[in-house]
């Protein structure tokens, strides 16, 4: 990964949206601080969108979608995408799969998180679960005491021996059944919302990110973004972003988009 610094002018100029993660890459210990906040409403007041890509649940993807300066939002690590039209007061809520099998696998899930936190000392299920409506979420550091790296990945082998797709973020093994992911649903965003076709755009948006579920996005985009504490997942990234923040969390999330409008 290179340095921030690294990242080209004259590609900067050419950046015209972010998408970014939100825990530990928007937020910081857990909160939402005002810098990262304020940096978000510089980026739109700028005319470049931002867009978050979240593993975080469907309930609170409303309120982000409504009450932030973001184009849109995707959430629970590509279930689905919200946006808010702020003209007609309305919401546009995409899936990936229908409401019948949304329903039968909450079922499932809550099923397979019982036998999870039975079989893994330390984990619960996430304080989030109620809001979500395709995923799993079992938090290893959230709320709980920080579980050891065996735990986490005994979490994800359990999570697919029931046919789960499972994936590490900063606070949670996340699971569903199928095999959507995070780009799958930023690309049907892009597609369906802004008529954009996101593989010939690519190189016009950024991706920030700090954990394991970003592989995709990282993969994806060559002006991916690592803020500096996605070391902590040093030697378990599938695929590593082009560039790194000299600070860590929301901190490198203001950090980039200082970076970003210091040539517009």
């Amino acid at each position: 990964m290179l340095p921030l610094i690294d990242f080209p002018a004259e590609a900067r100029r050419g950046i015209r949206g972010m998408f970014c993660d939100i825990d530990e890459t928007l937020t910081t210990g857990g909160r939402l601080t005002a810098d990262a906040y304020a940096a978000m409403e510089r980026l739109e007041r700028a005319g470049l969108q931002v867009v978050p890509i979240t593993g975080r649940p469907a309930g609170w993807c409303d309120h982000i979608a409504r009450m932030w300066p973001v184009a849109a939002v995707v959430g629970e690590n590509g279930a689905f995408y919200f946006r808010y039209d702020r003209d007609a007061r309305r919401m546009k809520r995409a899936y990936a799969g229908d409401a019948a099998s949304r329903a039968a696998n909450r079922e499932r899930l809550q099923a397979i998180g019982a036998d999870i936190v039975r079989a893994v000392p330390g984990c619960a299920v996430a304080a989030d679960q109620h809001y979500r409506e395709t995923d799993l979420a079992i938090d290893y550091c959230e709320d709980v005491a920080r579980l050891p790296r065996e735990s986490v990945d005994r979490i994800v082998t359990l999570m697919q021996a029931r046919g789960l797709t499972a994936k590490v973020s900063s606070i949670h093994v996340n699971g569903w059944f199928g095999t959507y992911d995070k780009l799958a649903a930023t690309r049907r965003l892009m597609r369906e919302e802004l008529a954009i076709d996101l593989d010939q755009a690519r190189e016009t948006y950024v991706f920030v990110g700090d954990s394991p579920n970003d592989a995709p996005m990282f993969a994806f985009f060559p002006h991916a973004i690592g803020v500096a504490n996605i070391s902590a997942f040093a030697g378990r990234l599938t695929h590593e972003p082009r560039y790194v923040t000299a600070s860590a969390a929301g901190a490198g999330f203001r950090e980039v988009a200082d970076f970003l409008l210091a040539v517009r």
